[in-house]
């Protein structure tokens, strides 16, 4: 009897903390976000047949591996409440690099070693003059996107083709599952990226600093933060971010060409807020970007299934989309000043 009585009782006290159980607000858009994700899915299943199967499912992860990685240094430079315009022209320059430095006879590793340095390399130089020249990240980011796009001008105006054995291997190599299912080598580096990338976020002192500066700069100077460290740092990690999605994009183009990734950086800075990220920073997750990435890549998706709407719908939709949760960010913003 008492027994059962303390059963009921335990029983009615874990409905009730269920009931009364609230995600915390940073997870609410990560959610969201997954809630359209399931809901495309269900509109997809039922009006494709196929659309909802595991393989297409993966093949979102296959075909933007690439801007995963993106999304994650763009989620970095928002999270501090800055912007990163040069993430596509530098794409651009890593396969570029890739392909002349391969043709030119250079060893994979060292070609590697090339387009990860240049793009760090740029990516810290326009943190230096962002922060210790005060120049905003919006015209210096601007300038470094010319410059990355017109190197690539510079190395060569038509399109290399990558013909090294390793490159072509990877390209082509693929990984097994149950099921028959198969995945890319490049998925498992953009999932690490994105593990990793979580883990410094949420794990480090560096990554709880650039929430600070993003929530409120001259607070965390006052307590003393390393603000300048992480400023700068930000845009050096999604400069190699970049050159490492540049080295995933070489491996699915097997090219290197001055127009890739032509208006990248607004896919990037599009999936970061779809999945969550405020502009104005200090808000996101680096999962929540995964996860807006897959929805770009579910909506065109949609349009290859359908076989007979425009590939603008894609901007289109992604428009739409976008404008929406930038009006969800501003009416919870104000909801949480009020």
């Amino acid at each position: 009897m008492t027994t059962a009585t303390a059963s009921d009782v335990s029983g009615r006290s874990f409905v009730d903390r269920l009931k009364g159980y609230s995600p915390p607000s940073q997870v609410l858009p990560v959610l969201a976000t997954f809630a359209l994700l399931v809901g495309m899915f269900g509109v997809g299943s039922i009006r494709y047949e196929g659309f909802a199967s595991p393989q297409v499912v993966l093949n979102l992860f296959v075909d933007n591996a690439f801007l995963i990685v993106l999304a994650v240094g763009m989620t970095f430079v928002i999270l501090t409440g800055g912007i990163d315009l040069s993430v596509g022209s530098v794409v651009a320059l890593s396969t570029m690099i890739a392909a002349s430095t391969l043709r030119a006879g250079w060893p994979p590793t060292m070609a590697v070693l090339a387009v990860l340095v240049t793009g760090t390399t740029l990516g810290l130089a326009m943190g230096l003059v962002i922060h210790y020249f005060e120049v905003q990240p919006f015209i210096a980011t601007l300038a470094g996107m010319f410059l990355a796009r017109g190197l690539c001008y510079l190395i060569s105006v038509e399109s290399i083709p990558i013909k090294d054995e390793t490159f072509q291997s990877l390209s082509a190599a693929s990984i097994t599952l149950p099921g028959e299912l198969y995945v890319t080598p490049t998925v498992l580096i953009s999932l690490l990226v994105v593990a990793i990338a979580a883990w410094v976020l949420h794990m480090t002192r560096f990554g709880r600093t650039v929430y600070a500066v993003g929530g409120s700069e001259s607070s965390a100077m006052l307590m003393g933060l390393a603000v300048a460290r992480v400023k700068v740092g930000v845009y050096a990690i999604s400069g190699f971010c970049s050159s490492l999605g540049g080295l995933l994009f070489a491996l699915y183009m097997l090219s290197g060409y001055s127009l890739h990734a032509v208006g990248m950086e607004l896919d990037a800075i599009a999936a970061v807020v779809i999945g969550g990220t405020l502009l104005t920073g200090g808000y996101g997750l680096v999962i929540g970007s995964l996860l807006g990435v897959l929805v770009l890549g579910t909506i065109q998706t949609f349009i290859s299934f359908d076989g007979t709407l425009s590939s603008w719908w894609t901007k289109i939709s992604i428009g739409v989309l976008l404008l929406v949760f930038v009006v969800l960010q501003r009416f919870f913003t104000r909801r949480e000043v009020s």
